[in-house]
Order: C-alpha cells, then structure tokens, then sequence
C-alpha cells in the first residue's frame, strides 16, 4: 500500500521537491516557496496521499484558490513597482525642466547677490499696508519695506539690496518677516514666498526635491510658480 504523506520525514518531503532540508548550521539559501514550489508539493501531497482517506476536494480548492491569491498580490505588486518607476521617470523630467528657471516657494530667507534686486510674495487677508522686515545672520535689523496691498491676494514686495542708509549690503542670506495691518488697525503675522533659482535637481525616498541657489533643498509641491 502507498505511503501516507502524513507519515513521511521532512527529509523526504524536502528531498521530494529537489530542496535540501534546514540545517541550523547551514547558510539557509531558500526560505520561501514560489509558484512552482506550490504546484510540485501539491504533486508529491496528491501521489502519496493514503488512498483510503484521499485529499479532501474542498481542501484542495482552498489550496489552489490560496495559490492564485498569492500569484495575483505578486502580480500586482509588479504592477504598481513599475507604475512608481514611472511616476518617478517623470518627475525627474518635470524637475529637469526647472533647473535654469526662477520658482516662487514659500520661505522666511531671501538670497542677495552681488547686484540686482530680490522679490517676493505675500497673500495679504484683505487691503492695508505690509511691512517686511528684513535681518541679517546676526538677527540685526537691515531695512524695513513698506508696500500697500489694495484688495486680498498676492501682493509682491522688492529688496533692492540696500539698508536704510542706502548702503548697498553683502552678498548672503537675510531673514525676513511681514506683517499686515488691516484698516481697522489689526495686525496680522503673514507667509512669505521668494524668487530662487534651480541649479539642479534630486531624487529622494519621498519624491522630487530641488535645488535651490542659496536656500538649499525644497520639494516640487512647494513651488507656486515659475518664470
């Protein structure tokens, strides 16, 4: 009479399926079972199963529907690592496409050239004046520029690079903080954004992140726009 499967050694179970049994003392070289490895056990299960108490049907469709399952999820993770590999191809197009360009991204430090001026944005709530404040690295205050905004929205400031002597000031970076103060009196702390240029462009874990002259790395989503 035919062996039982349920009487056989993990020796022979292995030795069946062309794999070497576990040694604790061995480098393991294959710790999981693929698609062929499920079909072959269920040969070796089906050959030398008891033929008085034979695989049950109904086990034997769990075990299949088990397997398509798992095909189908490694199926699908194929499909989304290459869906990722091209959302990440693209972004680096996308990035590439900014290196040379100015972006305007939301920051409390502007950079200073050698000539020319700096500009910037704010959102102001509703009409009143703006103030922006500008310090240097030692936290001393440089200049303040006063820009009136006439309705809610964008409103754009310019630092000519000069503090208020008119002294043109170093090259480097600047902190700046803008205020708003409504017609009613109210001050209001507001969100500043500059212009930076992209010198190149770098791939992260995360997504895209540029480069920006001066102000160091920020993410793609965090340019409003670009000129």
């Amino acid at each position: 009479m035919t062996t039982a499967v349920n009487n056989q050694t993990s020796q022979d179970v292995y030795s069946a399926l062309g794999l070497n049994a576990p040694n604790s003392n061995a480098t393991k070289k294959k710790n999981t079972l693929d698609q062929a490895d499920f079909l072959r056990l269920m040969t070796e299960q089906l050959q030398h199963q008891d033929p008085l108490k034979p695989m049950d049907n109904t086990q034997m469709v769990a075990q299949m529907a088990q397997m398509s399952t798992v095909q189908g999820i490694t199926d699908l993770n194929k499909t989304v690592k290459g869906f990722q590999e091209s959302m990440a191809s693209d972004q680096v197009l996308r990035g590439a496409a900014l290196v040379g360009h100015q972006v305007l991204v939301p920051s409390e430090k502007l950079v200073l050239e050698k000539e020319g001026n700096v500009e910037g944005t704010v959102a102001a709530p509703s009409a009143g004046i703006i103030t922006v404040d500008i310090t240097d690295a030692n936290g001393a205050k440089v200049t303040s520029l006063s820009v009136e905004a006439k309705a809610a929205g964008e409103t754009a400031f310019q630092w000519d690079g000069k503090d208020a002597n008119g002294k043109r000031m170093e090259p480097g970076k600047y902190s700046i903080v803008a205020n708003h103060v409504d017609t009613a009196g109210k001050s209001t702390k507001l969100s500043t954004y500059v212009q930076a240029p992209v010198e190149s462009v770098t791939v992260g874990s995360d997504g895209l992140y540029l480069n920006l002259k001066g102000l160091g790395t920020a993410p793609i989503d965090y340019v409003l726009r670009v000129s």
